[in-house]
């Protein structure tokens, strides 16, 4: 049985064609370690022990819930571009380079640790992205980015200053 072949996109843009690849290409992969990012922030979330319980466990949550607010941002602007976004679990593990932490259990210091470092990645993508966008002259996306790039910088910020002894 052949194939129905897929319709185009259509959708409008004065992004030249290879240039908006490379933009969805950069953005799908930071929406993929956005969710692998959101996923270990509420794992840790859930799981963080301590004499410092309610501030950590607060504040993980409240990281998780801005990092799931710029997904629908990202892969709209994909979108925007005429390009297709993640499609499932499988798709975001295929792209994601922030490694998952399956172990039992982890202290709280490596929590905050392991967290400012992932964000610190997401962080060079972003700025990766953002020379990829720029060359495009995607001024929309530029604009984001630089707000996204923002609040990665003050999880790690603060996950840094949580982290400190006293």
């Amino acid at each position: 049985m052949a194939e129905t072949p897929k319709p185009a996109l259509k959708t409008p843009t004065d992004i030249k064609d290879n240039s908006a690849k490379s933009v969805a290409d950069a953005l799908n992969g930071i929406l993929a370690d956005s969710y692998a990012l959101y996923l270990k922030t509420k794992n840790f979330h859930w799981h963080v022990s301590g004499p410092h319980f309610r501030d950590y466990h607060l504040m993980l949550d409240d990281q998780a819930t801005q990092i799931l607010g710029t997904t629908d941002q990202i892969a709209e602007r994909v979108r925007k571009t005429g390009n297709t976004t993640l499609r499932s679990i499988g798709d975001i593990s295929r792209r994601q380079t922030i490694r998952d932490n399956d172990a039992d259990f982890v202290s709280a210091a490596d929590m905050l640790a392991e967290l400012r470092e992932d964000n610190l990645a997401l962080v060079a993508l972003l700025r990766e992205a953002k020379d990829i966008v720029d060359e495009a002259k995607d001024n929309a996306t530029s604009g984001i980015l630089d707000e996204w790039t923002d609040l990665a910088e003050e999880r790690a910020w603060f996950l840094f200053e949580a982290s400190r002894k006293a």
